[in-house]
């Protein structure tokens, strides 16, 4: 006799505190160690190739471990939304936008039940489907723990390019206010689906580890 399914694990809903902020003012968290699917790249994610080969590397081995997890281990989970960590050599290229400056990592969130050899796996079955043009970032992909501690984060309704007063503002304002600098790369959590949601209607996660001062 086959065992039920187990309820189905969303992050977004375990970890509500995280991906559910305020959009009217900064709060502080304590983020957890938690682990992704993770590829790295670098240039404006709106015209490298890098980035979308990235996402779609992501999210090809993010299905291929759930459906892979439903199916021999009866655990089901919600498959969850795109994120991000940004970084620049100069930190006001963000605030600038200046895009082509950005380095990136994009990650995926994974349940803690999920290891390196079902993500192996995952790799190995999406790169067979596509085995006479493979995605070159999946020799990029990795599952990696990221333990942000202390963050800073908000709800920025709005297009992604609108993101830079508020960037402004945390950086310049919020965080020396409260004796706190920076502690990590900055994180976005892409909680709309951009291909169907119109710009001004986009909400992102800003998030910011910090640290004392």
């Amino acid at each position: 006799m086959t065992e039920p399914l187990q309820e189905k694990y969303d992050v977004k809903r375990a970890r509500c505190e995280l991906y559910a902020p305020s959009a009217k003012e900064f709060s502080i968290v304590d983020v957890p160690p938690m682990r992704y699917l993770a590829v790295d790249g670098h240039g404006d994610p709106n015209t490298a190739p890098a980035y979308v080969q990235a996402v779609e590397a992501l999210f090809g081995v993010a299905y291929t471990v759930k459906f892979a997890s439903k199916k021999g281990l009866g655990r089901d989970f919600a498959v969850a939304p795109l994120e991000g960590l940004w970084t620049a050599d100069d930190p006001t290229a963000f605030v600038a936008r200046d895009k082509s400056a950005w380095s990136w990592t994009m990650l995926v969130n994974q349940p803690d039940w999920i290891d390196e050899a079902a993500v192996a796996s995952a790799v190995d079955a999406v790169r067979a489907k596509a085995k006479d043009a493979p995605n070159p970032a999946l020799d990029l992909l990795r599952l990696e723990q990221l333990d942000e501690g202390r963050s800073v984060q908000i709800l920025h309704i709005g297009s992604y390019d609108d993101e830079a007063p508020t960037l402004a503002r945390l950086h310049d304002e919020w965080m020396p206010q409260h004796g706190l600098t920076f502690n990590g790369p900055h994180h976005e959590v892409y909680l709309s689906d951009a291909r169907r949601t119109s710009p001004e209607k986009l909400r992102t996660v800003l998030r910011q580890p910090v640290r004392a001062a």
